[in-house]
């Protein structure tokens, strides 16, 4: 393609590696739509400067960047096909065994992920534990005689035996797996786009996943768990970091477990246990308040449905 010109010039002229300019290509992609050659030279050029310094696989992800930025309207319907395309088989074999085979969207699967690296952790040279306890579970872990692939087979069946066993009354809203979602300030702050030709809706990202969410995903993870701010200075430095904002409690969750019976959303038979805590009136755009009265529980389906369609 006559935009791709630069990059094989820079080849020919040594200036750019074979593996750095196949990742820059890739990382841009192809001309569509909503990302025109125009704007795939201009991408192109600000990234030959910094190219040199970089390796391919840290090329490649400021190009994903690049071409994110241009293209964020396609953000949420990548996000939606990867949700689409969603899948769990189980079956059983002819020898008696049953089989997994799963495909989860990112940010399912960056939880499934944290699940099973929370247990395993020891094993991979996770953190070494202060606490005396956790420090001889981690031993415990790291001198098991099973292997690591053993040791989530089992995890999981303890997981689905509690989830079985638990009481669906409740609402589970203490400690889980750290799925962190990243979002700049100005991303968080910005209005909801109009519909048409104006600037599209800003994204965030699931840290350690190299997939951009919505603007909408990052609005309903922010619902359930709430934030922290962390401020940086112009060199990257980390100045503050701020405390956990608009979270609702233990106790708030349980009262609207109580109060709702499940997910409100007309027709859904969801228990608390299978819900999350949503805001009715948006708490950063719509002043809501982080209280009984302006809470509702939504399961997880209802919950993106209700943020995706508005």
């Amino acid at each position: 393609m006559p935009w791709q010109a630069p990059i094989a010039r820079a080849v020919t002229a040594g200036t750019l590696s074979v593996d750095a300019a196949e990742a820059i290509r890739a990382g841009l992609g192809q001309i569509d739509a909503a990302v025109t050659a125009e704007k795939l030279r201009v991408a192109l050029a600000a990234l030959l400067t910094e190219a040199p310094s970089l390796n391919a696989d840290e090329v490649f992800k400021r190009a994903r960047r690049m071409r994110d930025r241009l293209d964020q309207a396609g953000i949420a319907a990548r996000e939606k096909q990867a949700h689409d395309d969603r899948s769990l088989k189980v079956y059983r074999l002819s020898n008696g065994n049953v089989r997994l085979n799963g495909l989860f969207a990112p940010e399912d699967g960056e939880f499934v992920l944290s699940t099973f690296d929370s247990i395993t952790s020891p094993r991979r040279g996770g953190v070494r534990f202060v606490d005396p306890e956790r420090a001889a579970w981690a031993q415990k872990k790291q001198d098991d005689p099973r292997s690591t692939e053993q040791i989530n087979a089992d995890s999981l069946v303890q997981l689905l035996t509690i989830a079985g066993e638990a009481d669906p009354g409740p609402v589970f809203g203490g400690c889980r797996p750290a799925v962190r979602v990243i979002v700049t300030e100005k991303a968080f702050t910005a209005e909801p786009a109009e519909p048409g030709p104006a600037e599209p809706a800003a994204h965030g990202q699931i840290e350690g996943n190299p997939v951009p969410i919505s603007q909408e995903t990052t609005d309903r993870v922010l619902c359930d768990t709430g934030t922290r701010g962390t401020k940086f200075d112009d060199i990257g430095q980390i100045i503050n970091v701020g405390r956990d904002e608009r979270l609702f409690t233990e106790k708030q969750r349980a009262a609207m477990g109580v109060r709702d019976g499940g997910c409100r959303w007309i027709d859904c038979d969801r228990s608390p246990a299978s819900s999350e805590a949503h805001h009715i009136n948006d708490w950063l755009t719509d002043t809501g308040d982080t209280n009984l009265a302006d809470g509702v529980l939504l399961c997880h389906p209802h919950h993106l449905l209700l943020h995706n369609q508005h």
